[in-house]
Protein backbone atom coordinates (compact mmCIF):
# COMPACT_ATOMS: atom_id res chain seq x y z
CA UNK A 1 0.00 0.00 0.00
CA UNK A 2 1.06 3.79 -1.04
CA UNK A 3 2.11 6.07 1.73
CA UNK A 4 -0.41 8.41 2.25
CA UNK A 5 -0.06 11.89 3.20
CA UNK A 6 -1.74 15.17 3.57
CA UNK A 7 -1.73 19.28 3.48
CA UNK A 8 -3.29 22.07 2.78
CA UNK A 9 -3.25 23.65 -0.40
CA UNK A 10 -2.01 27.18 0.41
CA UNK A 11 0.00 28.99 -1.12
CA UNK A 12 3.23 28.93 1.46
CA UNK A 13 3.30 24.95 1.81
CA UNK A 14 3.79 24.72 -1.90
CA UNK A 15 7.61 24.38 -1.83
CA UNK A 16 6.82 21.35 0.69
CA UNK A 17 4.42 19.17 -1.63
CA UNK A 18 5.62 20.73 -5.38
CA UNK A 19 7.83 17.06 -5.14
CA UNK A 20 5.19 15.28 -4.83
CA UNK A 21 2.30 16.74 -7.24
CA UNK A 22 5.09 17.13 -9.89
CA UNK A 23 8.73 16.34 -9.03
CA UNK A 24 10.53 13.01 -8.27
CA UNK A 25 8.29 11.90 -5.54
CA UNK A 26 4.83 11.94 -7.67
CA UNK A 27 3.45 8.77 -8.06
CA UNK A 28 5.65 7.62 -5.40
CA UNK A 29 2.96 8.50 -2.46
CA UNK A 30 -0.85 9.61 -2.31
CA UNK A 31 -1.44 12.91 -1.68
CA UNK A 32 -4.39 14.67 -0.01
CA UNK A 33 -5.11 18.16 -0.46
CA UNK A 34 -7.23 20.99 1.13
CA UNK A 35 -8.01 23.96 2.45
CA UNK A 36 -8.14 23.69 5.64
CA UNK A 37 -4.91 22.48 7.78
CA UNK A 38 -7.60 21.28 10.17
CA UNK A 39 -8.79 18.61 7.71
CA UNK A 40 -5.22 17.07 7.63
CA UNK A 41 -4.90 17.38 11.59
CA UNK A 42 -8.52 15.16 11.09
CA UNK A 43 -7.02 12.76 8.45
CA UNK A 44 -4.09 12.30 10.69
CA UNK A 45 -5.85 11.88 14.08
CA UNK A 46 -8.01 9.15 12.02
CA UNK A 47 -4.81 7.49 10.95
CA UNK A 48 -6.03 7.85 7.56
CA UNK A 49 -3.25 8.79 6.28
CA UNK A 50 0.90 8.39 7.17
CA UNK A 51 1.89 11.67 7.55
CA UNK A 52 0.33 15.37 7.50
CA UNK A 53 1.82 18.46 7.29
CA UNK A 54 -0.38 20.18 10.32
CA UNK A 55 -0.70 23.41 12.35
CA UNK A 56 2.25 22.91 14.92
CA UNK A 57 -0.39 23.10 17.92
CA UNK A 58 -1.93 19.52 16.50
CA UNK A 59 0.91 17.71 18.39
CA UNK A 60 -0.31 18.49 21.57
CA UNK A 61 -3.76 16.81 20.40
CA UNK A 62 -2.55 14.06 18.65
CA UNK A 63 -0.93 10.34 20.14
CA UNK A 64 2.08 8.63 18.85
CA UNK A 65 3.27 11.08 16.41
CA UNK A 66 6.77 12.43 15.79
CA UNK A 67 7.58 15.92 14.67
CA UNK A 68 10.15 16.04 11.30
CA UNK A 69 12.98 18.42 12.69
CA UNK A 70 13.86 20.10 10.27
CA UNK A 71 11.01 20.92 7.73
CA UNK A 72 8.34 23.61 8.54
CA UNK A 73 6.44 26.20 7.33
CA UNK A 74 7.27 29.42 9.35
CA UNK A 75 8.57 32.74 10.12
CA UNK A 76 11.66 34.50 11.70
CA UNK A 77 9.74 37.70 11.71
CA UNK A 78 6.95 39.17 9.07
CA UNK A 79 5.06 36.45 7.60
CA UNK A 80 2.32 38.33 6.04
CA UNK A 81 -0.13 35.58 6.12
CA UNK A 82 -1.16 35.64 9.22
CA UNK A 83 -2.71 38.54 10.95
CA UNK A 84 -5.01 40.24 12.79
CA UNK A 85 -6.79 42.90 11.17
CA UNK A 86 -8.66 45.99 12.81
CA UNK A 87 -10.73 49.20 11.84
CA UNK A 88 -7.65 51.20 13.06
CA UNK A 89 -8.06 50.59 16.47
CA UNK A 90 -4.77 49.68 18.71
CA UNK A 91 -4.68 45.89 19.66
CA UNK A 92 -5.02 46.95 23.59
CA UNK A 93 -8.25 48.25 23.06
CA UNK A 94 -9.77 45.24 21.25
CA UNK A 95 -12.88 43.82 23.17
CA UNK A 96 -13.79 41.17 20.57
CA UNK A 97 -12.08 38.85 18.50
CA UNK A 98 -13.25 37.22 14.77
CA UNK A 99 -11.64 33.58 14.45
CA UNK A 100 -10.82 32.19 11.42
CA UNK A 101 -10.86 28.78 13.22
CA UNK A 102 -9.28 26.64 9.63
CA UNK A 103 -5.71 26.20 12.11
CA UNK A 104 -5.34 25.89 15.61
CA UNK A 105 -1.91 26.92 15.73
CA UNK A 106 -2.97 30.62 15.02
CA UNK A 107 -5.88 30.66 16.79
CA UNK A 108 -3.91 29.34 19.97
CA UNK A 109 -1.23 31.94 19.38
CA UNK A 110 -3.83 34.74 18.77
CA UNK A 111 -5.03 33.91 22.43
CA UNK A 112 -1.53 33.87 23.61
CA UNK A 113 -0.43 37.08 23.13
CA UNK A 114 -3.49 38.48 24.39
CA UNK A 115 -2.99 36.97 27.50
CA UNK A 116 0.49 36.81 27.87
CA UNK A 117 1.88 39.76 26.82
CA UNK A 118 -1.30 42.38 26.39
CA UNK A 119 -3.23 40.76 29.33
CA UNK A 120 -6.33 40.80 27.80
CA UNK A 121 -9.13 38.50 27.50
CA UNK A 122 -11.50 39.44 24.67
CA UNK A 123 -14.50 37.86 23.43
CA UNK A 124 -13.70 35.15 21.30
CA UNK A 125 -15.69 34.06 17.95
CA UNK A 126 -15.27 31.57 15.49
CA UNK A 127 -15.97 32.92 12.24
CA UNK A 128 -15.22 32.24 8.20
CA UNK A 129 -12.78 34.28 6.66
CA UNK A 130 -14.14 37.33 5.24
CA UNK A 131 -12.47 40.30 7.19
CA UNK A 132 -15.74 42.73 6.43
CA UNK A 133 -18.44 40.34 8.01
CA UNK A 134 -15.96 39.47 10.90
CA UNK A 135 -15.22 42.99 11.27
CA UNK A 136 -18.58 43.62 11.86
CA UNK A 137 -19.53 41.43 14.88
CA UNK A 138 -15.83 41.80 16.82
CA UNK A 139 -13.23 44.73 16.89
CA UNK A 140 -10.51 42.69 15.33
CA UNK A 141 -10.40 39.77 12.71
CA UNK A 142 -7.76 36.97 12.93
CA UNK A 143 -7.15 35.79 9.42
CA UNK A 144 -4.49 33.20 7.93
CA UNK A 145 -3.10 31.80 4.49
CA UNK A 146 -4.42 33.43 1.57
CA UNK A 147 -7.59 35.04 2.60
CA UNK A 148 -4.92 37.13 4.48
CA UNK A 149 -2.37 37.31 1.52
CA UNK A 150 -5.83 39.18 -0.41
CA UNK A 151 -6.20 41.84 2.25
CA UNK A 152 -6.64 45.17 0.71
CA UNK A 153 -5.16 47.69 3.70
CA UNK A 154 -7.13 50.66 3.17
CA UNK A 155 -8.32 51.86 6.26
CA UNK A 156 -8.03 48.31 8.03
CA UNK A 157 -5.11 48.25 10.27
CA UNK A 158 -3.22 44.91 10.07
CA UNK A 159 -1.03 43.10 13.01
CA UNK A 160 1.27 40.41 11.45
CA UNK A 161 0.87 37.70 14.49
CA UNK A 162 4.73 36.52 13.82
CA UNK A 163 6.25 39.80 14.26
CA UNK A 164 4.15 40.34 17.12
CA UNK A 165 5.82 37.46 18.64
CA UNK A 166 9.12 38.26 17.53
CA UNK A 167 9.07 41.66 18.67
CA UNK A 168 7.43 39.63 22.31
CA UNK A 169 9.98 37.07 22.60
CA UNK A 170 12.77 37.54 19.75
CA UNK A 171 12.07 34.75 18.40
CA UNK A 172 10.77 32.80 15.34
CA UNK A 173 7.36 31.12 15.15
CA UNK A 174 6.87 27.63 13.59
CA UNK A 175 3.13 27.78 12.31
CA UNK A 176 3.42 23.93 10.69
CA UNK A 177 5.18 20.78 10.40
CA UNK A 178 5.19 17.58 8.94
CA UNK A 179 4.65 14.99 11.50
CA UNK A 180 4.67 11.40 11.01
CA UNK A 181 3.26 8.18 12.57
CA UNK A 182 6.85 5.82 12.68
CA UNK A 183 9.96 7.47 14.76
CA UNK A 184 11.73 6.77 11.07
CA UNK A 185 10.12 9.09 8.78
CA UNK A 186 8.65 6.72 5.38
CA UNK A 187 9.65 9.93 3.37
CA UNK A 188 12.87 12.39 2.93
CA UNK A 189 10.35 15.43 3.92
CA UNK A 190 13.62 18.16 3.80
CA UNK A 191 14.88 16.38 0.30
CA UNK A 192 11.45 16.88 -0.93
CA UNK A 193 11.52 20.31 0.50
CA UNK A 194 14.79 21.30 -1.53
CA UNK A 195 13.34 20.12 -4.84
CA UNK A 196 10.58 21.97 -3.91
CA UNK A 197 12.06 25.72 -3.57
CA UNK A 198 14.15 24.98 -6.27
CA UNK A 199 11.35 25.43 -8.33
CA UNK A 200 9.71 28.45 -7.20
CA UNK A 201 9.31 30.13 -10.52
CA UNK A 202 6.61 27.86 -11.52
CA UNK A 203 5.39 27.58 -7.81
CA UNK A 204 4.62 31.26 -8.85
CA UNK A 205 3.57 31.39 -12.19
CA UNK A 206 0.46 28.42 -10.56
CA UNK A 207 -0.49 31.11 -8.08
CA UNK A 208 -0.22 33.96 -9.78
CA UNK A 209 -3.81 33.84 -11.44
CA UNK A 210 -5.24 33.16 -7.72
CA UNK A 211 -3.67 36.29 -6.26
CA UNK A 212 -4.00 39.75 -5.65
CA UNK A 213 -0.32 40.04 -6.04
CA UNK A 214 2.55 40.41 -8.27
CA UNK A 215 5.03 38.03 -9.13
CA UNK A 216 7.60 39.53 -7.55
CA UNK A 217 5.71 39.81 -4.31
CA UNK A 218 4.88 36.21 -4.52
CA UNK A 219 8.10 35.17 -4.68
CA UNK A 220 9.56 37.42 -2.10
CA UNK A 221 6.53 35.96 0.31
CA UNK A 222 8.28 32.34 -0.19
CA UNK A 223 11.80 33.30 -0.78
CA UNK A 224 11.83 36.09 2.43
CA UNK A 225 9.07 35.98 4.31
CA UNK A 226 8.20 32.33 4.69
CA UNK A 227 10.93 30.03 6.32
CA UNK A 228 11.29 26.03 5.45
CA UNK A 229 13.69 25.07 7.91
CA UNK A 230 13.89 25.22 11.68
CA UNK A 231 16.78 26.77 13.02
CA UNK A 232 17.72 26.86 16.49
CA UNK A 233 15.76 30.14 17.19
CA UNK A 234 12.86 28.65 15.50
CA UNK A 235 12.81 25.70 17.77
CA UNK A 236 12.99 27.52 20.94
CA UNK A 237 9.71 29.71 20.08
CA UNK A 238 8.20 26.77 19.17
CA UNK A 239 8.91 25.31 22.72
CA UNK A 240 7.92 28.65 24.44
CA UNK A 241 4.69 28.54 22.69
CA UNK A 242 3.88 25.06 23.81
CA UNK A 243 5.00 26.08 27.66
CA UNK A 244 2.87 29.52 27.12
CA UNK A 245 -0.33 27.82 25.36
CA UNK A 246 -0.01 25.27 28.33
CA UNK A 247 0.30 27.87 31.03
CA UNK A 248 -2.85 29.72 29.70
CA UNK A 249 -4.85 26.62 29.58
CA UNK A 250 -5.44 26.05 26.10
CA UNK A 251 -4.51 22.09 26.15
CA UNK A 252 -4.10 20.48 29.07
CA UNK A 253 -0.96 18.11 29.45
CA UNK A 254 2.29 19.54 27.52
CA UNK A 255 3.69 16.45 25.59
CA UNK A 256 7.37 16.26 25.18
CA UNK A 257 8.47 17.22 22.30
CA UNK A 258 9.77 14.38 20.02
CA UNK A 259 11.47 13.86 16.49
CA UNK A 260 11.36 11.47 14.17
CA UNK A 261 14.23 10.36 12.02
Amino acid sequence: MATRISASSYLNTAPLVWSFLYGQNHGKVEIVLDNAPARSVELLSERRVDAALVPVFAYQSLDDVYIVPDVCVGAHDRVRSVCLVTDGRELKDVTSVALDNSSRTSVALTKVIFREFLHLEPEWGAAEPNVNEMLSVSDCALLIGDPALRLVETELRVFDLAELWNGYTALGFVFATWMTRERNSPIDFAAARNEGLAHIDEIVANYLPELAMSRDEIRAYLTQNISYRVDDEMRQGMELFFKLAHKHKLFTTERKTMFAS
